[in-house]
């Protein structure tokens, strides 16, 4: 970047406050998950060959969570991937699981993990999978295509697809005529945010919306949806800048788009504010309980403890008297001998 557009985006990011945006795993995996057989058709040539997508699809959210458990998720992280259930032209099922690693993510046992959870699908359900990786960072993001062991007599080599948003060029993705390549290339341009003044991402960002509505391809509720993904994706904090892409995309729709966007934005933050404000509730409220049960199991074992100190009950009576069970007590009496 030259000097001039480095100072261009300092002033343009001058004065503006830090405005906190949602976590772009959220928004891949909602835009993911609302364009799926087109980012079928992006990773398979023969897609419309191969799936039945009349059939449908199916998300196996729940599944999922029971492959990849809170405790394997790295701290203050969220999880992008999908699990999701397709049927092919032959009548065969299929799961697929793409994983989406986010933004410079560099693990050097990615390739384990995904060898992992594949097998944890297999060996739970019995069904097998197909993997898909997607890597949304720079290019010096590592990204491997498969998992290797070798010993002495056994080995194993497992191959998955692959995918870096870096891996077309952007004149290749504005020509694919798919919804999934201007995905890929809003990915390309959100890495830039802070480091282009923001008059160049919002022209970027317009060219991408541009190129969606001219294919005359997609309906409108889908056209509105990519929008709203496009506007929070590539993050800009100038008013100024993001009415006039309202108005922009309002024009060129021949007002076809009757409610602004960023009318759309703000309703679906307040909603996402709200949400998140009643699962902070939540949370305190679980704790609040978890607080007072540990209260009432101190004040418990401090009652038995005095049992244990001034009678001869046996454990079978102080534990009728406190209410408890006898391991308990058993657990109180152990703690008292060896003090």
């Amino acid at each position: 970047m030259s000097k001039d557009s480095k100072q261009s985006a300092d002033r343009s990011s001058a004065g503006k406050p830090d405005i906190p945006h949602r976590k772009n795993d959220e928004l891949l995996k909602g835009i993911f998950k609302e364009n799926f057989p087109d980012f079928l058709r992006f990773m398979y040539a023969e897609a419309d060959q191969l799936f039945d997508f009349p059939k449908g699809i199916t998300f196996l959210d729940k599944e999922l969570l029971k492959i990849i458990p809170d405790r394997d998720r790295k701290s203050n992280t969220r999880i992008a991937d999908l699990l999701v259930k397709v049927y092919l032209l032959d009548g065969a099922e299929r799961w697929l699981l793409v994983h989406t690693e986010i933004e410079g993510g560099s693990d050097p046992n990615f390739s384990f993990r995904i060898f992992q959870y594949n097998y944890r699908i297999l060996d739970r359900y019995q069904v097998p999978v197909e993997t898909i990786a997607i890597f949304t960072g720079d290019d010096k993001q590592v990204r491997p295509g498969k998992y290797v062991y070798d010993g002495i007599k056994t080995s194993h080599h497992f191959n998955y697809l692959s995918y870096h948003i870096l891996d077309h060029e952007e004149g290749e993705l504005l020509a694919m005529d798919n919804i999934f390549a201007y995905i890929v290339l809003a990915c390309r341009k959100a890495l830039l945010e802070g480091k282009v003044p923001e008059e160049e991402l919002a022209a970027d960002r317009s060219t991408i919306a541009r190129t969606l509505i001219d294919t005359q391809k997609y309906d409108k509720d889908r056209i509105i949806s990519f929008l709203i993904f496009l506007k929070s994706f590539i993050f800009i904090r100038n008013n100024e800048i993001n009415s006039i892409f309202d108005t922009y995309i309002y024009e060129v729709t021949g007002g076809t788009i009757d409610m602004g966007v960023l009318e759309i934005v703000k309703r679906q933050e307040r909603e996402y504010g709200l949400e998140k404000g009643r699962i902070e509730e939540r949370a305190r409220a679980e704790q609040e309980l978890a607080r007072a049960a540990a209260e009432r199991i101190a004040e418990k074992r401090s009652f038995i403890r005095n049992l244990i100190n001034q009678t001869d009950f046996s454990d079978q009576q102080i534990a009728s008297i406190a209410e408890t069970t006898v391991a308990m007590v058993e657990d109180v009496r152990a703690e008292v001998a060896k003090k």
